[in-house]
């Protein structure tokens, strides 16, 4: 850069270094020039020349015929301030257009994936690919590792499914000790209850629990839940109904472990004398007939299109699958009137429930003539449990369902029902709860897959009376999120679902709510390494 003063004084150029640009002249009247006037100008240009000097050296560092000086500096100073249009903008459509067309088209055969992007970066680099091969491989990769996560569903569903369907070591240890303590032990083989308090196994100014299980350490749960949060646990009768290979685990079990005040009956189905054949044909073909066996205990991705059904659906689906749907103990709550013909209400219980308040209120709400005192499931926000009509339910495109029922029916819960005996012997519940039953069955399952439940929704039509919400608190088996202080408010908490507290799949956050009322200080419990998690 050069700065040149005329010998007259009348004029001052400064060009570039290489003189092919004048880059500012200065011309001043010679008459009128004075020392001060000259002094001003050497300060204006002082304050120009650092930026003269940064255009000069862009200009040298991208060459004069790439832009002009003042291009660059538009550049530089953005486009938006000298109005050049940014070329991203435009580049972005281009790719936007690449995607579009390759989202059509078929993905080109034997075309190699890398593993990860890091590889996916370093091919594009070595080999000089095109958008639209990168394009290609961006969306076969996508692909293939949306399939991937999706096969892993599936598989986490299944092995839940067989963890659900199985029994836990320790609670299988638990029955074995029990039963051999049973012919052994003269104490673990004692009547229950004593023979002075057999009148109250019949006496209606008790409050009577109707439990029906296999599960020696879940029947105790709910007994000693029950009998603790009770306010008067000498009011209580507990009548524990189970299989005839539990029998004599679960007898031991309450004749050693008595929960007095409370009192304790233990039958096994084989010793209720109105539990034959002739009584329940339709039971007996859901329990023998091969297709129905095959259906719950045979392969259950056999004939399934997983291609074409959801993760949500298929879990729904192996629920619906679960091998104690076709159990003779699932089904006995049809047979409540007939099994305990001198009561006239009870509360049934799940084995998988947890008791936090003093039930004994239930005996004091009006049915109004109603048979089933039961939460309606149709009321709530969440999906899984509480939004469920009758289409959740039953096939809809089966003619009988469809000339028969209401799809948007309300549905309701099993698990904590108030059931007045005496008012349900005055129906045909059981007739039309067996009818349905030959009616599916015929049909090849095709009315409704799910349980005891469905036939009962059926069968209960016009004689259920709904209860408030807070009495039972669903879906601590099914959904993570549940929230603490609704389960903490609730009278009974129900772990309907995979996810029981007994089983390593529970949830460890509502787990406790459960193992608080586990006597693991018990030495059957501590021999069988049931552990508090």
């Amino acid at each position: 850069m050069q700065l040149h003063f005329s010998p007259s004084m009348r004029s001052i150029t400064i060009s570039s270094s290489n003189g092919f640009i004048d880059l500012m002249k200065i011309k001043v009247a010679a008459r009128h020039i004075s020392y001060r006037t000259v002094f001003h100008t050497i300060l204006v240009l002082a304050f120009l020349l650092p930026f003269v000097f940064i255009l000069t050296a862009v200009v040298t560092l991208e060459g004069v015929n790439k832009c002009s000086s003042f291009d660059c500096l538009g550049r530089r100073l953005g486009p938006r301030l000298l109005g050049r249009v940014d070329d991203s903008g435009r580049l972005v459509r281009d790719f936007y257009k690449i995607l579009n067309q390759v989202n059509t088209e078929e993905i080109p055969a034997g075309l190699k994936l890398p593993n990860s992007f890091n590889k996916l970066v370093s091919e594009m680099k070595n080999n000089q690919y095109d958008a639209r091969t990168f394009a290609f491989m961006l969306r076969a990769m996508m692909e293939n590792f949306e399939k991937e996560i999706r096969e892993s569903k599936f598989s986490e569903l299944m092995n839940k499914h067989f963890a659900a369907s199985s029994v836990p070591k320790g609670i299988h240890c638990l029955s074995l000790r029990l039963t051999d303590e049973y012919s052994s032990n003269a104490h673990a083989r004692k009547q229950l209850p004593p023979p002075e308090l057999l009148p109250l196994l019949s006496d209606n100014s008790y409050h009577h629990f109707i439990l029906p299980t296999d599960n020696i350490l879940a029947a105790s749960v709910v007994v000693a839940s029950a009998v603790q949060t009770s306010l008067k646990p000498e009011k209580i009768v507990f009548h524990v109904i189970t299989d005839k290979k539990t029998y004599a685990g679960m007898h031991s079990w309450f004749a050693l472990n008595p929960v007095s005040p409370a009192i304790v009956e233990v039958k096994g189905v084989h010793q209720f004398d109105w539990l034959t054949r002739e009584n329940v044909p339709v039971l007996e073909a859901v329990e023998n007939q091969n297709g129905i066996r095959d259906y719950y205990h045979g392969n259950h991705l056999a004939g399934a299109n997983l291609s074409a059904t959801t993760p949500r659906t298929f879990a729904s689906k192996l629920q619906a699958r679960s091998p104690k749907y076709i159990s003779l103990l699932n089904h006995l709550r049809i047979y409540l009137p007939e099994l305990f013909p001198n009561l006239d209400k009870v509360v049934f219980l799940d084995d998988d429930v947890v008791i936090q308040r003093d039930l004994s209120p239930l005996w004091d709400i009006d049915l109004g003539g109603k048979v089933n005192g039961a939460v309606e499931t149709c009321k709530g926000e969440d999906e899984w449990v509480m939004s469920k009509r009758f289409r959740n339910y039953f096939n809809f495109s089966h003619p009988l369902v469809a000339k028969n029922l209401d799809p948007e029916e309300c549905a309701w819960a099993y698990g904590m029902n108030i059931f007045d005996l005496s008012a349900w012997r005055k129906t045909n519940i059981r007739e039309t709860y067996h009818s349905w039953l030959k009616e599916n069955l015929k049909s090849n399952l095709t009315i409704w897959k799910l349980g005891t439940l469905p036939p009962a929704l059926i069968a209960f039509r016009g004689h259920v009376h709904s209860i408030d919400p807070s009495w039972h608190m669903l879906g601590l088996g099914y959904q993570n999120n549940t929230n603490i202080e609704r389960v903490e408010k609730a009278a009974v908490i129900h772990y309907n679902g995979q996810s029981k507290p007994w089983l390593q799949i529970g949830f460890d956050h509502l787990r406790p709510f459960w193992t608080k009322y586990v006597n693991y200080s018990n030495d059957f419990v501590r021999n069988c390494h049931i552990m508090e998690s």
